[in-house]
């Protein structure tokens, strides 16, 4: 099952076909003057294919054959880029400028990205996955090389000269002796032209990188530190509303009635259309106490759900057939194991918890929809605004601001449907932000699920069987990449009673916590190092490198100073990339409180494209997966989430987050990859791993201990 498919399971969909035209003529009207270029993707489209293990070349296949303005060189020189990739914190506006200032030779502070704006830049199925390094980098390095082919010919054309004796550099042409220099402002200026580029084009060599591989800073980071930056929930228009939606108790509920405002006050707008009451008024302290004022009453769906308790024997009961695909013979396997292990590792809901949540800012004008509003899927969340509102989809423009986080939590559109219903019905231009409490219940969550694990060894060490059931959580980097002759991996399909949707390296994190935990316990069974175990069962030489870097850096093998205290390490891959973890830590013997004491992560993600960004990425999904690994968990019962503010749910604190030391594996002679969510899936192993080494006690469940190990005494350790 393929990760896009995976992200269609939780009602993330693709696109619709009539969205994927490029009109031209249009593109032309909008942009006037200076130099355009159009590139045909075939190349690019087969490359993608090719990448295997991702999926993601699905999402190309019904691009048309050439998209047009990833490049606009203005008339005074400076150089605008265009991308449906969005800023989401993760830097790639940075390293998309860096890779197009290396192929176009043009310094960065004259690049302008044009980000996620419908309107404007070409379609793009959305910013989620890793995908915007390996796809949509070679995707504007090749625009700008095509670029700067054809400002060279027409530098030549106008001093007579061969193209090959002129470059640019920093901006300017030189002729060969470097007597001769112009700008680019100087051939830009009047000119109006489409070019088409040669799908294949000679790219600079990585070792040959100078802006590119550099640690260069954030662009515009100056605006976001100082709070000059708006972000969605900071926008203003001309007569504008805020606006609040009516919740019901609980997710399945239908509203049955409502009692309306008092017909004097003509400051507030409430509008009620089947299911959807939402209130509009001047100021939000207005809105939320209308809002709160309804007397609703609504009918739930059913009469009960299950809750935390019954979770895992109910998606055991709901369980689909199994997806995989066997390899060698599951039978052989066990049969020539010396030992058996059989053990089942669970994973709770958790909430992205988000530190900037859900805004959308909608003007209807002159049968114009426009929506502001943070989003990774612009597109997509145009399709769901064309679907919900019924509006053709011409008519509908999504601009998404640089935003403040989402971790795969942002796909969708809701927040931007209210805001447009409203913006429709009161014809006035409508701000909505929801509550941190709305975040929390209303949104989706990272899938909970049961992973059930039976695996063979022999005495030395070699893994002959290895039988896996994933239940819910999904399949990402549900195949190891352990060398074992006989397996039986299967992801089984539930009923999921929470919403639940994409998070930060998907289902790669529970995974990748029951496997690797499972190959410590192999370890502990054996009385074998765990470290050793894992190199004896993988030939995978990028996975062997990450482990040893790691394992080198954290001193692995040395003893630790200090009572109930021990190390664990955990590998792990996705999305093209490869990590390391090992982690030390305490646990108090009267409490059972865990303290992260150190963690060591190393990372190779081929080709490096900004040192200091990629170092910021792993130490923030490290501090994340403390979260997941350590006490967040959604408490729930009958379709009511029960702790749905900070003050009930544990997010990390500066208290819990240890030295992080970051071990970055540079592959130069690979492709570049990207690297905003594999970092995260080896923190949990690794500490439940090191909470084995420091008690004797085993945990299977994340999260690992909200309150503590328990059941501590004085002969643990």
């Amino acid at each position: 099952m393929s990760e896009f498919l995976e992200v269609e399971r939780y009602e993330l969909s693709e696109e619709p076909p009539y969205q994927f035209g490029f009109d031209r003529r249009q593109f032309m009207k909008v942009f006037g003057g200076g130099i355009a270029l159009i590139v045909p993707l075939t190349s690019l489209m087969a490359q993608d294919r090719q990448e295997g293990e991702s999926g993601r070349g699905a999402f190309n296949r019904d691009l048309p054959q050439e998209i047009g303005a990833w490049i606009h060189l203005e008339q005074d020189g400076s150089v605008v880029v265009y991308t449906g990739k969005v800023e989401f914190g993760q830097n790639i506006r940075t390293s998309l400028a860096q890779v197009v200032a290396e192929e176009l030779h043009v310094p960065i502070p004259t690049i302008r990205l044009v980000m996620g704006d419908t309107d404007l830049t070409p379609f793009d199925a959305g910013t989620f996955g890793s995908r915007t390094i390996p796809t949509m980098a070679p995707q504007l390095r090749k625009a700008a090389v095509a670029a700067r082919e054809t400002l060279i010919e027409l530098a030549a054309q106008r001093w007579q000269v061969e193209p090959s004796t002129i470059r640019i550099v920093e901006a300017r042409f030189l002729n060969h002796d470097a007597t001769k220099s112009m700008t680019i402002a100087d051939i830009a200026k009047g000119l109006k032209l489409v070019k088409t580029i040669p799908a294949e084009v000679k790219l600079t060599p990585v070792e040959k990188w100078t802006v590119a591989g550099t640690s260069t800073p954030k662009v515009d980071g100056r605006d976001y530190v100082t709070g000059r930056h708006k972000y969605t929930s900071d926008m203003r228009r001309e007569g504008m509303l805020f606006g609040a939606v009516v919740r019901p108790p609980r997710s399945d509920a239908a509203l049955e009635g409502s009692k309306s405002v008092p017909p004097n006050n003509t400051a507030v707008n409430v509008v009620e259309d089947g299911n959807f009451l939402a209130v509009a008024a001047r100021d939000p302290q207005t809105t939320s106490r209308t809002a709160k004022s309804l007397a609703t009453r609504w009918k739930p769906a059913s009469e009960t759900q299950p809750g935390n308790a019954e979770l895992f024997d109910y998606f055991r009961k709901t369980g689909g057939q199994g997806r995989g695909r066997p390899v060698g013979s599951i039978t052989d396997g066990f049969a020539a194991a010396d030992q058996k292990l059989e053990q089942t590792y669970t994973v709770q809901y958790i909430a992205h918890a988000p530190m900037e949540p859900r805004a959308a800012v909608a003007e209807f004008t002159d049968d114009k929809l426009t929506v502001w509003t943070a989003t990774q899927r612009p597109f997509g969340v145009r399709g769901e605004l064309a679907d919900a509102l019924h509006i053709p989809a011409t008519k509908i423009r999504v601009i998404v601001p640089d935003t403040g986080s989402g971790y795969g939590g942002k796909h969708s559109g809701e927040c931007a449907i209210e805001a447009a219903r409203l913006a429709i019905a009161t014809k006035r231009p409508i701000k909505v932000v929801w509550s941190r409490e709305e975040e929390f219940v209303w949104a989706y969550f990272r899938p909970a699920g049961v992973i059930d694990v039976k695996s063979g060894v022999k005495n030395d060490g070699t893994i002959t069987a290895w039988e896996l059931h994933n239940y819910n959580s999904g399949s990402s980097a549900i195949q190891g990449r352990y060398d074992i002759a006989n397996q039986n991996i299967q992801f089984h399909e539930t009923k999921s009673p929470l919403r639940q949707g994409s998070y930060r390296g998907l289902a790669a994190t529970a995974n990748h916590f029951a496997r690797e935990t499972h190959i410590d316990e192999l370890g502990a069974l054996l009385k074998m190092d765990p470290l050793q175990l894992r190199l004896k069962n993988l030939k995978d030489e990028r996975f062997r490198a990450v482990l040893e870097a790691a394992a080198t850096r954290f001193g692995w093998g040395k003893p630790l100073n200090g009572e109930l205290r021990g190390a664990g390490i955990a590998g792990g891959f996705e999305k093209g990339g490869y990590v390391a973890t090992c982690a030390e830590v305490s646990v108090d013997r009267r409490t059972g409180k865990v303290k992260l004491e150190r963690v060591v992560e190393a990372f190779e993600c081929g080709a490096i494209v900004n040192p200091t960004h990629l170092h910021n990425q792993i130490e923030g999904a490290v501090v994340q997966g403390i979260g997941g690994a350590l006490f967040e968990s959604i408490e729930f019962s009958n379709g009511t989430v029960l702790n749905p503010r900070f003050s009930r749910y544990r997010v990390p604190r500066f208290i819990d987050v240890p030295p992080i030391e970051v071990v970055l594996v540079d592959r130069k002679d690979l492709p570049s990859a990207g690297a905003g969510e594999t970092p995260i899936v080896g923190l949990a192993p690794a500490v439940g791993n090191a909470i084995f080494a420091a008690t004797g006690k085993r945990l299977r469940s994340l999260p690992l201990a909200p309150r503590g190990v328990q059941g501590l005494s004085s002969n643990n350790g």
